[in-house]
């Protein structure tokens, strides 16, 4: 009888976690009928319960059933997946979801049905730009930890610290107090008179007080004036909150950071960056003092040493490593035991110097030393410069690749140039003609790599004039593939364009350049030819074109990394056509200019398909336009 109970308990409790689940919990028997559908599911798709359970729920877009018998065979012959997709609500409009599919199974593993959990997409699109506002604030975080942990002197990294506090946390001033026995000492402020500093409060009262006993790191404080009006802060107008945060070293609090909104308001992200940079401050005056206390006192505190950001080591007279903190393990992967009475891995600069080297590992460090003249100690500080050092690689191959690409077409027109100018009598008719028609061609080469050159500068530097009116794409697309069919005997062009496609909104002559761009590659990278069609089709507010190949196609990995400057996919054969990597960063940058889109997709049966979006024009919103 208990354990019926406690069947039946479980049972109840599954059922509450269903319903009320905020996603929409729609699960299936082996056939696709309705087992479960809970309430999020009847806000989502609009049909109730009672109208889908034991039967097929109509959700899956005709267009779409390949696509969903495919999920469902992986699922059942593998793990869950995970995609976003499109669905059918009641009324029969399209939803964007995102959708997590697995498989339902009894104990002995027995397939029994599906499970999908479904939320708008939406909700993906916001937590993407939180994701990626937080991933900007922490590359910042970085470059100011880089800037506080470069500087030894005290001074300059109190003040950096204060100021990058409001750079950071969009606060409108901000101060660094350090905790001397029971006082609170301001110490450096930014957007505050520079007559506060050096003021003091009693710790214990105070917010840094309070939040030492909490245990926490990180406190927030609005609305109390008396609180808000602790130490000098009645100094900022129409202050209404004080966010606080903690920095220690060696896990005793060393000072606090005050961040004071007037204007402006804190969020959990601007709590999370004081509290990472609160940390990291610790750690800088750390550095600082250490760094003057070993000069001073010819000794170094192992445990600041050891909380450093950086790499250090600390060298003996003869040049042997006598300390080694945890950030140099981790940026060469040695530890202390295997460093420590041996020269360091990496060749030192000069007294003054900073000098860059690579290790084994493929990592590149920026190294500087400082000596110790009262011991003859060394103080060597190196930090990861990585991808930098990318950055100006990929710098240096852009420049080889567009000398080669310049170099092949002029030496042909020199070539031709030559013998024509030494050998013109010798000649006949058509040898004369082919080699005028030889620099010719080589010609509208180069004209063509300047043309992608200067749209890739202009891209670069957001200096497209776009102007935005409606045109008829079909038109535009006849026009760019007017002549192509001629062009190869190894391709066939077909193009299928509905009479009645609505007009878009964009610019002509960027989209112009754009169907080039496409049709080139399409033809570029199908050297051995096949048909190249191009189609397109009105869908969901906007016009759908696509240019689809038969050629060599992109990996899934390259799908996005193809419309970046410079870059082509280095899977396959792709390097063998040549080209400076422009073309695709040009058509994207000139479609988003427009407001539409170019994405990147395998063909069925091989190749690539391009398409390329732009918004139906005014005109016809709300009008009768087919679907494809």
């Amino acid at each position: 009888m208990s354990d019926d109970r406690g069947d039946n308990l479980d049972d109840g409790f599954a059922r509450a976690v269903i319903a009320s689940s905020p996603n929409a919990v729609v699960t299936l028997d082996r056939d696709l009928t309705v087992l479960i559908w809970n309430p999020a599911a009847e806000r989502l798709f609009g049909w109730s319960a009672a109208e889908m359970t034991g039967r097929r729920a109509p959700l899956v877009p005709d267009e779409l059933v390949a696509e969903h018998n495919a999920v469902l065979e992986r699922v059942r012959t593998g793990g869950p997946v995970s995609l976003r997709t499109k669905r059918l609500r009641c009324d029969g409009s399209l939803l964007d979801v995102g959708v997590d599919i697995s498989a339902l199974r009894s104990e002995a593993g027995a397939l029994l049905g599906y499970v999908s959990v479904y939320h708008p997409a939406e909700n993906d699109a916001v937590a993407r730009e939180r994701a990626a506002r937080r991933a900007r604030l922490v590359r910042r975080l970085t470059d100011v930890v880089g800037d506080i942990n470069a500087e030894l002197e005290l001074e300059p990294v109190l003040d950096r610290i204060a100021a990058s506090l409001t750079e950071l946390t969009g606060a409108d001033a901000g101060g660094f107090v350090l905790i001397e026995d029971e006082r609170l000492r301001l110490v450096s402020t930014h957007g505050l008179p520079e007559r506060v500093k050096g003021a003091t409060a009693d710790l214990h009262t105070s917010l840094v007080g309070k939040l030492l006993r909490t245990g926490k790191t990180v406190l927030l404080e609005t609305g109390d004036q008396a609180v808000l009006d602790e130490l000098i802060w009645s100094e900022l107008p129409g202050l209404h909150t004080i966010a606080l945060g903690v920095a220690a070293v060696g896990g005793r609090p060393y000072g606090a950071l005050y961040a004071l909104f007037a204007e402006h308001k804190a969020g959990h992200i601007e709590l999370e960056l004081l509290e990472l940079l609160a940390g990291h401050a610790g750690i800088a005056l750390a550095n600082a003092m250490a760094y003057q206390d070993a000069v001073r006192q010819r000794a170094h505190e192992r445990a600041v040493v050891d909380a450093s950001a950086d790499g250090i080591a600390v060298l003996d007279g003869g040049g042997r490593v006598t300390q080694w903190n945890p950030a140099a393990e981790e940026l060469t992967g040695l530890t202390a035991a295997e460093v420590i009475g041996v020269h360091p891995p990496f060749p030192l600069p000069g007294p003054g110097e900073k000098l860059t080297t690579q290790l084994p590992s493929g990592r590149w460090l920026d190294v500087v030393s400082a000596g110790i003249g009262e011991t003859a100690e060394v103080v060597v500080d190196f930090r990861d410069v990585t991808l930098a050092k990318e950055l100006e690689e990929a710098k240096d191959l852009f420049l080889a690749t567009t000398s080669h690409e310049l170099r092949t077409p002029i030496t042909v027109v020199q070539g031709f140039a030559s013998t024509l100018d030494a050998r013109w009598d010798k000649l006949s008719d058509v040898e004369r003609r082919s080699a005028v028609r030889t620099i010719a061609e080589r010609a509208r080469d180069l004209g063509r790599l300047m043309d992608h050159l200067l749209l890739g500068a202009r891209a670069g530097g957001e200096k497209f004039k776009i102007r935005l009116e409606s045109f008829d794409l079909g038109e535009r697309v006849r026009a760019a593939t007017l002549g192509m069919p001629v062009l190869s005997d190894r391709h066939h062009v077909e193009v299928d364009i509905p009479g009645d496609l609505p007009l878009v909104d964009g610019d002509a002559l960027a989209t112009d350049i754009l169907l080039g761009q496409l049709l080139e590659n399409a033809f570029k990278y199908s050297p051995d030819g096949g048909l190249i069609r191009v189609l397109a089709w009105p869908e969901d507010g906007r016009v759908v074109l696509a240019v689809d190949d038969e050629g060599v196609g992109i990996a899934p990995e390259d799908r996005e990394r193809v419309f970046e400057r410079f870059v082509q996919a280095d899977s396959g054969d792709r390097r063998r056509f040549g080209g400076v990597g422009l073309g695709l960063y040009i058509a994207r940058t000139l479609a988003r200019a427009q407001g539409g889109e170019v994405t990147a997709h395998a063909r069925p049966g091989g190749g690539t398909r391009m398409r390329f979006v732009l918004s139906i024009a005014d005109a016809y919103i709300g009008s009768d336009t087919p679907k494809r």
